[in-house]
């Protein structure tokens, strides 16, 4: 009966004595593992895991990378499938998750909690992070373990199987590669370029803002300029309203005089011409009677 034997354990190229270390893991749905499993009391120093073929021991270590390293992203349907456990029927709700327990007495995480909860859960349709019990992105959780040596661009933290055979047959140039990641050379490498870059960018926005800011400046003088044009025109246009409105009041007396001056003539010559009609039907009436004494006169002489 064969065993194979896996021994890990998860530092950082930080040295420190009683470091941060795996206190407990618990695994439930991933892979192999149906129901729920729970391993603890782990050593802050080595640990060995010891089982038959088809134990689970390579899952268990996978598990482990599953949380800690990004090995397990962009993945297809049938690469999620592949992660849950072979015996859940396709009918019910498929979900896994594995939860990492960290020591962290001495602070490596900068949480400020004596543990550090970091778990996982994958389904075929999710894929979800959480932190200390908390929902939280999985950029906050790899920022997280970067803050504590866990770098992707510097992934041998976790050493799989045949990495070291692959390592020992590396070429020169691959091999300064490897030293230049776990040196972190790489990493600063990369994130230099990202500064540089991000430099760049800033000092173009930089002189546009500036050169916006010249414009605005500009074009505030010019608004203080039409500002004034604008006031003193105000003032002329309501000293010419004013003006306006004294002499409309002027014509609109001198109009209402004359109005009345020519109503009073009217009115005069109004009465004028009833007296005179008067006198005109006072006269017809004479001459009328007149007319009538001249016609009884001579039909007296006839």
């Amino acid at each position: 009966m064969v065993k194979t034997v896996i021994a890990f354990r998860v530092t950082t190229r930080h040295v420190t004595v009683l470091s941060m270390y795996i206190k407990t893991l618990t695994i439930q749905g991933f892979k192999s593992y149906r129901d729920q499993t729970q391993i603890s009391s782990f050593s802050p120093k080595h640990n060995v895991v010891v089982g038959r073929n088809g134990s689970g021991k390579s899952n268990f270590f996978a598990a482990i990378r599953f949380v800690l390293s990004d090995a397990y992203t962009s993945m297809s349907q049938e690469e999620r499938q592949a992660l849950l456990h072979e015996g859940v029927s396709t009918t019910t709700t498929l979900s896994a998750y594995v939860e990492i327990i960290f020591d962290n007495s001495d602070n490596r995480f900068p949480t400020g909690n004596p543990e550090v909860i970091i778990r996982r859960t994958i389904g075929m349709k999710k894929d979800e992070y959480s932190l200390d019990k908390k929902s939280t992105s999985k950029a906050d959780v790899m920022n997280l373990l970067e803050s504590a040596g866990f770098s992707n661009s510097n992934p041998y933290y976790i050493v799989p199987q045949g990495r070291i055979t692959a390592l020992t047959n590396a070429k020169d140039h691959e091999r300064l590669a490897l030293l230049k990641q776990v040196a972190g050379t790489k990493v600063y490498e990369t994130r230099r370029t990202e500064s540089l870059k991000i430099m760049h960018e800033t000092t173009t926005k930089r002189s546009k803002i500036n050169e916006l800011l010249d414009f605005i400046d500009t074009r505030l003088s010019e608004l203080e300029s039409e500002k004034e044009e604008l006031k003193a025109f105000q003032e002329k246009d309501k000293e010419r309203r004013c003006l306006e409105y004294a002499l409309y009041q002027r014509e609109l007396i001198e109009v209402g005089e004359a109005l009345e001056e020519i109503e009073e003539d009217r009115r005069n010559q109004v009465h004028t011409a009833n007296v005179r009609r008067e006198q005109y039907n006072t006269r017809q009436s004479e001459i009328s009677d007149l007319e009538k004494k001249l016609i009884l006169n001579s039909s007296s002489t006839t």
